[in-house]
């Protein structure tokens, strides 16, 4: 019985907006187009796909003794050790049709790694940091010591105290065009 009334309710809604105009339209008709103009403008949208990369620093030296610097990507077989350092590459790309505006990146300290301060680069960004898990961003984080006398002091955010970092981007990302990100941090 409930189950008819239901069927009943819903073939009457059905009937009256296929009858109802709006805008000189069925209103129907009307709720299909509009979910055909969600979709077109969803379609246009910037899509903005990111990819990190982490890269493991190696130090060689050359013929002549002299240290030679270069990055080897990380993958499921490479070790890393405490002291190691590490590069985070993070690239943005522009897979839309439409030009994306205020594009920002966070990316959070990878765990066991501690933030190597003042290492973190990229063209036409202003970089901002977390030290409470994401929740807010500054440019120079702070904390409060409590100093042997009893006096609070505020003092430079210890690199270990870093959980998250964000680079908003100032310049519009054409469709297909591409910006990057980079930080070190140190295995513990």
């Amino acid at each position: 019985m409930n189950k008819r009334i239901y069927l009943t309710g819903l073939g009457i809604t059905v009937t009256l907006l296929s009858v109802l105009p709006i805008d000189n339209m069925p209103a129907i008709a009307r709720l299909v187009n509009v979910g055909t103009e969600i979709a077109d403008n969803i379609l246009r949208q910037p899509k903005v796909n990111l990819n990190l990369v982490a890269q493991q620093k190696q130090i060689k030296k050359d013929a002549q003794g002299k240290e030679v610097v270069s990055w080897k990507v990380l993958d499921e077989k490479t070790l890393v050790k405490p002291g190691d350092i590490i590069r985070f590459t993070v690239t943005g790309r522009n897979e839309g049709n439409k030009t994306a505006k205020d594009v920002a990146f966070t990316q959070k300290i990878a765990k066991g790694t501690v933030y190597s301060l003042n290492s973190a680069t990229s063209s036409g960004a202003t970089i901002t940091y977390s030290i409470d898990q994401g929740k807010t961003f500054v440019a120079n984080p702070i904390v409060k010591v409590t100093l042997a006398n009893g006096k609070v002091e505020e003092r430079p955010a210890p690199a270990e105290a870093y959980t998250h970092l964000r680079w908003n981007f100032n310049q519009e990302l054409a469709p297909n065009a591409e910006i990057q990100a980079t930080y070190l941090a140190k295995v513990r």
